[in-house]
């Protein structure tokens, strides 16, 4: 029985390395890195090509399709399902982009879905003036990628970059720019998920009071709107994004007819319950909220209750796709 049948194509599975463009690591291992195509010397003044800097207010925005064929996995829009178009917000608290499971120890959890990532980070570029600690105030930071893009992802690395003293807030709003400009730039470990999405786009709940609103940023030029997902501090000290087991059900089981994601969770009878099984709470070590799947048989649904209970049942395939389900809510008493 080919158990992984109807989960995910396979060329969605597949980890697909995304470096940062015109970016090099420099020979002293110091971790720091300078744009390609220039040798930043002993920078004063910014570029005249930057002297002007742009208005986010009245920038043109950059089209954001989450659910073309290019951009989705599982969330991919048809006449059937209704996803949103281009540039139409999302509710993202509505099914399906938001599921009810359950932690190690059977406390309730609620995570959002946003489809298949791969473990290759993209770039997030923040701007800092020589000698400060704190990024320039009103600059908005930098993305490399958005979503149809091939290097997109919502998980990005940081990278700092350095500009003069007397650089204004942004002048800088592309990595082209950046890369021409000879800033110095220094990767760190730090990840942040910033899921890109549609202007006016929503997804309330967080945990540690953390504000649910959309951020702005830029992408060559055109302002991009993004949730931020800080539950837990992630790093990438390998250079990737980590990954946490969880253990699912579906309705159908992915070896039958219409079976797998196309019939939705296994839920409790009148209930949005799902016995989706998390292996780690957003204050566990090893906490990500990029979930490696697996995927266990329905007929074991009603004995599965936590993590033991999930691990003795038939688990019909494993890390069969890389998802990203930050959890927003524990121990929701529903």
């Amino acid at each position: 029985m080919n158990t992984r049948l109807g989960l995910v194509a396979a060329a969605a599975m597949a980890v697909v390395a995304a470096p940062a463009p015109a970016m090099a690591q420099d020979g002293a291992g110091t971790g720091m890195v300078t744009a390609a195509s220039t040798t930043m010397r002993d920078a004063v003044l910014v570029p005249a090509t930057m002297a002007t800097p742009k208005d986010p207010d009245t920038a043109p925005r950059a089209v954001i399709d989450r659910f073309s064929s290019r951009a989705g996995t599982l969330q991919v829009r048809t006449a059937e399902n209704g996803l949103p178009g281009p540039n139409q917000p999302i509710d993202f608290d509505r099914r399906p982009f938001i599921t009810r499971g359950l932690g190690p120890d059977g406390t309730p959890v609620q995570y959002y879905n946003f489809d298949v990532r791969s473990r290759a980070p993209a770039t997030l570029y923040i701007l800092y003036r020589e000698g400060d600690a704190r990024p320039v105030e009103g600059q908005l930071d930098i993305v490399d990628a958005i979503p149809g893009d091939e290097a997109y992802n919502d998980f990005r690395r940081v990278v700092k970059v350095t500009v003069p003293r007397g650089y204004a807030a942004n002048s800088v709003t592309s990595v082209a720019e950046i890369r021409d400009s000879g800033f110095p730039l220094r990767a760190t470990t730090a990840l942040v998920n910033r899921p890109i999405v549609p202007e006016g786009s929503t997804a309330v709940r967080r945990l540690h009071g953390n504000s649910p609103g959309l951020e702005r940023g830029w992408y060559g030029g055109q302002v991009v709107y993004y949730f931020r997902f800080e539950e837990s501090t992630l790093e990438a000290a390998s250079g990737m994004v980590p990954a946490s087991p969880i253990y699912v059900t579906f309705a159908v089981n992915p070896d039958r007819p219409a079976g797998g994601p196309a019939s939705g969770f296994r839920t409790e009878p009148g209930s949005a319950r799902t016995h989706n099984v998390v292996q780690t709470l957003p204050s566990d070590a090893g906490y990500s909220p990029l979930w490696s799947v697996s995927v266990y048989d329905n007929a074991d649904f009603g004995q599965v209750d936590d993590l033991a209970s999930v691990l003795r049942a038939n688990i019909l395939a494993r890390g069969v796709a890389l998802v990203n389900c930050p959890i927003v809510a524990v121990d929701d008493g529903r």
